[in-house]
């Protein structure tokens, strides 16, 4: 792969950096999807047109290491940008916003940003365009409002693990969270941001009183429910389209020390929803819900007792999950230490109301962050396998509760049936706790599913593990959905053509296509999301 001349890249005449700027930028932005692969810049400058408007440039802008900005966790799509900003101040990126926009439709550049790149399907890229590292984006601490609607000003570029703990010396938390706590808060935003909270508060992005966004026209705008309320709801859950979130004001709220942490079995899975959708109808019941799907496994609770603690340890050790297809309900419940045996009455009372297999219940008592960052732990064990880099060919879906059934019976049952090559999520949320003015698109039903297929591909495998059979089976999960009508979305879409999107959309595209005319009429913004095309915004 080819990378601009080090004896220019070390140069610091504007001129000569100029010049590779202008030369990148008349490379199309607009790219064929079919196959996921590397786009290699070229070294012919024959037929280039230069562009009239000069980009001005900074100290900020570099061309060394383009290559890390074509990776992220998905690890399939790789396309290499022109360049890298890495934004000191908001008038950063919007300076650099600004000149693309005045380069207008001669220019292919477009503006992508990252934060800690764990984007699935290249949605943080901008091929042969510019992607801003949201991560070195400075500005004032993080600022604390303690008083009776407590909340917290940060970056758009701090991730949430650093938020949970400037948060916890003030007593106080977020309210809901993602599984992965290393991720920024633009990025999760960008999409929902939903976990086992999301039952009870919502996603992320329903726990926000006020963003600081760099549109794509590249003004710096603050909108709240109250102010630029427009602006304010398609950015939340807009995938990037409308503008860059560069300051968030978070929702807070008295933050726990410890975590009862409880894992039940089911055989059933009539029993194990009507057990979920039972907790999650209840305010007073436990404060996280989730559930996983096990598939083939062995020896399946012996390998929980690292970190649990079986309530019968001589019945869990008689429980053999062989061959089964079981359903785990993962459950918490929050408490400070001088609560605890209150807690524990109330976390029997729960449990005596639902009807999992008796030899299966598992308890562990951990901190608040412990919990919290409980995937961290895993991912770092992985990489010292090295294992963490693997391709992830990730499927979320949202599925309506009147269909899930019908989805696990031929998911479960046909598609998926020998084993699965990481985990699956499955669990509901209350769609009254989702605000349906943002932009992001959900079943219209009261109780939907979360489905993911977190699945790893190893590299040059041929079989079940390898990147292709895994496509092959996300791809008869979709088909199936769209056949059998179930009114399925995509959660952190990925579609290839803009009639797909739209069909995901539904009766908000029009919606969606006037707030992009708006903000972004040059379509400069989040080109990997491929939604658009840089200037063929119309209404």
């Amino acid at each position: 792969m080819k990378t601009p001349p080090q004896n220019l890249l070390k140069q610091n005449h504007m001129i000569l950096i100029f010049l590779i700027v202008v030369l990148l930028s008349t490379c199309s932005a607009h790219h064929p999807l079919a196959k996921p692969t590397i786009f290699p810049r070229s070294s012919s400058s024959s037929n280039i047109q230069f562009s009239q408007k000069p980009l001005i440039l900074n100290d900020n802008l570099s061309f060394e290491n383009i290559h890390e900005a074509a990776k992220d966790f998905g690890n399939i799509y790789h396309f290499l940008p022109s360049a890298i900003l890495y934004p000191e101040t908001v008038s950063d990126i919007s300076t650099i916003i600004i000149n693309i926009n005045e380069m207008g439709t001669t220019s292919g550049l477009t503006v992508a940003a990252r934060g800690n790149g764990h984007s699935l399907k290249g949605q943080a890229q901008a091929y042969h365009g510019i992607v801003i590292d949201m991560k070195s984006l400075r500005g004032p601490e993080m600022q604390f409002y303690t008083g009776e609607l407590p909340y917290v000003d940060v970056s758009g570029g701090e991730l949430w693990i650093n938020i949970l703990n400037e948060s916890l010396k003030h007593g106080l938390s977020p309210k809901s969270w993602t599984d992965y706590l290393h991720l920024t808060v633009g990025g999760t935003l960008s999409n929902a941001g939903v976990s086992g909270q999301a039952f009870r508060h919502g996603p992320q992005i329903n726990n926000v009183y006020q963003l600081e966004v760099v549109t794509g026209t590249g003004e710096v705008v603050t909108c709240s429910e109250t102010q630029n309320t427009d602006l304010f709801y398609g950015v939340l859950g807009g995938l990037g389209q409308f503008g860059i979130i560069t300051r968030a004001r978070i929702s807070l709220e008295p933050a726990p020390i410890m975590v009862k942490w409880i894992r039940v079995l089911y055989s059933d899975f009539s029993i194990f929803t009507q057990d979920q959708e039972h907790l999650i109808s209840s305010q007073k019941a436990f404060d996280y819900i989730e559930g996983f799907v096990i598939i083939n496994r062995t020896d399946l609770v012996n390998s929980w007792r690292s970190t649990f603690n079986p309530k019968d340890p001589v019945q869990a050790s008689q429980f053999i999950s062989d061959g089964k297809t079981l359903f785990c309900l993962e459950m918490a419940k929050y408490f400070n230490p001088q609560e605890i045996d209150f807690m524990n009455q109330k976390v029997d009372g729960l449990l005596s109301e639902l009807s999992y297999i008796e030899s299966t219940l598992f308890l562990s008592e951990v901190s608040y962050v412990e919990f919290l960052d409980r995937v961290h732990v895993s991912m770092l064990k992985l990489q010292e396998k090295g294992l963490w880099d693997l391709p992830h060919p990730w499927l979320n879906l949202i599925i309506p509760r009147s269909r899930i059934h019908e989805f696990a019976q031929e998911v479960f049952g046909n598609i998926i049936t020998d084993t699965s090559n990481g985990p699956i999520l499955i669990y509901p949320v209350n769609k009254s706790k989702w605000n349906n003015r943002t932009s992001m698109i959900t079943p219209e039903e009261d109780v939907l599913y979360l489905v993911a297929f977190l699945s790893s591909a190893m590299p040059g495998s041929t079989g079940t593990d390898g990147l292709e059979y895994i496509f092959s089976q996300n791809k008869r999960i979709l088909d199936f959905c769209k056949s059998a009508n179930l009114g399925m979305k995509q959660y952190l879409p990925h579609y290839l053509t803009q009639e797909e999107w739209k069909i995901h959309f539904g009766s908000k595209w029009e919606v969606f296509l006037r707030r992009k005319f708006t903000y972004d009429p040059l379509a400069i913004l989040a080109p990997g999301q491929r939604i658009f095309k840089k200037g063929k915004v119309s209404q």
